[in-house]
């Protein structure tokens, strides 16, 4: 059994024992932690009284059992609930500023297999915790420093549905525009991998005038047809799919629905990467500004950028830290390049129906295809890979002696070691979660990713 304690939340296997797993016990002792925490920061901004938490899951199996424990825990402690149900992740987002909430907790595990769940965190901007504030989180659960309401100040429940609200907020957006897209009458296929994109994606699809559309694993049952991860190797059926019924386009979310691959009409895959390069590029053509995505996101962000007359800034991995890089340099779009669109027009937030809905018009008012629109793009190919230094090896030390060994390139050190070369790039940081460097590179032809990726790994070996 797995438990996984981090900033960003806690998430863990189903089961085992307390400490262990992502037991009962384990849930109450964290969103007791999380509800004071939150309770903190509204009485440090002036709030006084009960405060309001909003939460939202996933459809994987579990998700009913930690909703009635976080939901039950959270009326514990004293603290109002809007619980929107089912619900995506940027859906839960949205809500907690339309409720003027003091915080929201979702209920995924994003695209970890359906033996995980976690609590992700969220702040009163609906945007997930920073480091300080995550450590403050884990600090109170570890001091057990919390006490449960008495019976005249429970909290109450309130069930809301914000699918609507979070579609109409879309289709209200600018850059969206649904006449273009419901004149070119496209055909599109769906697979939402049987969680809560099977209640939205078709939805929205059908308001962006979408009149046929495929659906493929949408009823939200939890039960995942394939692995969750909306990578290549795991989307052979959509692919056969989208080809086989002469459709434009497809689009494959993940179990909650903050990221978004795009399949081409031919049944080959646009590129994880190039979702948000695409839209990225949509956007800067309308709209005059800088981007933002994380270090091991491809090139070819910012050199779209660069070409639309904006300034690219990297940021360190993690949306948290893309969210801060955006504001910091007035990004107008941004994002993650595991298909994760953030556009703060909408708000902060990974959000695969506003990549939707800014693909499609995108894609209508090209006039080209798919596979066309994605051929106009600078074209990199990716290698990631992992090292395991074993017990006892000083990770940061090998990482230093990297970047000592390529101080003549450019580097960065933001977020482990991110090495820029003319044609390519080395990314190298230390895991999260567990004892392993991933290396990721990038070029100009798979060959030359895996070549620097090889190189990059014999020389930490001869650093070790």
């Amino acid at each position: 059994m797995t438990l996984i304690k981090s900033i960003s939340g806690i998430r863990g296997t189903i089961g085992g024992r307390p400490g262990d797993g992502l037991t009962p016990v384990d849930i109450v002792k964290f969103t007791a932690a999380y509800s004071l925490w939150a309770k903190q920061q509204a009485e440090s901004r002036g709030h006084r009284g009960r405060i309001k938490i909003v939460t939202g899951r996933d459809a994987r199996i579990s998700g009913p059992m930690v909703r009635q424990i976080v939901t039950g825990t959270l009326v514990g402690m004293g603290v109002d609930v809007v619980d929107i149900g089912p619900a995506t992740t940027p859906t839960v987002e949205m809500a907690v500023t339309a409720e003027e909430a003091q915080g929201g907790l979702i209920l995924t595990a994003s695209h970890n297999p359906k033996q995980w769940n976690a609590l992700k965190l969220l702040d009163s901007n609906g945007e997930f915790l920073d480091d300080s504030n995550g450590k403050l989180v884990l600090s109170i659960a570890d001091s057990d420093g919390f006490s449960f309401a008495g019976v005249d100040d429970l909290g109450s429940i309130t069930g809301k549905d914000y699918t609507k609200y979070h579609i109409d907020r879309v289709l209200e957006l600018p850059l969206v525009d649904v006449e273009a897209i419901r004149e070119k009458n496209f055909k599109v296929s769906v697979d939402c991998v049987n969680s809560v994109g099977g209640i939205v994606i078709p939805q929205l699809l059908q308001a962006l005038g979408v009149a046929d559309i495929i659906e493929l694993y949408c009823e939200p049952n939890g039960h995942f047809p394939h692995n969750p991860e909306p990578l290549p190797e795991h989307l052979t059926e959509i692919s056969k799919v989208t080809k086989d019924h002469s459709a434009d386009v497809g689009f494959v979310v993940d179990p909650d629905v903050d990221r978004l691959a795009i399949v081409n009409e031919d049944g080959s895959m646009f590129g994880e990467e190039y979702t948000l390069v695409a839209v990225a590029d949509y956007v800067l053509s309308r709209t005059k500004g800088n981007t933002s995505s994380n270090l091991s996101s491809s090139r070819a962000l910012r050199d779209v950028t660069q070409q639309h007359g904006g300034q690219y800034t990297a940021a360190a991995v993690g949306e948290v830290n893309v969210v801060a890089a955006m504001k910091a340099c007035n990004a107008v779009i941004g994002g993650e390049g595991n298909g994760g669109v953030i556009y703060p027009a909408l708000h902060y937030g990974r959000d695969a129906l506003a990549g939707i809905a800014l693909f499609l018009t995108h894609l209508a008012k090209s006039g080209k295809t798919c596979s066309q629109l994605r051929a106009q793009y600078p074209e990199y190919y990716m290698s990631k890979n992992r090292i395991e230094p074993g017990p006892g090896v000083d990770v940061d030390a090998i990482l230093m002696k990297m970047k000592q060994r390529y101080a003549h390139e450019q580097v960065n050190d933001i977020d482990g070691v991110k090495i820029d070369f003319a044609d390519e790039w080395a990314h190298l940081r230390k895991s999260n979660t567990e004892p392993i460097i991933r290396i990721y590179t990038e070029s100009k032809t798979r060959e030359g990713a895996d070549l620097l990726a090889k190189k990059i790994m014999a020389d930490i070996r001869e650093t070790d």
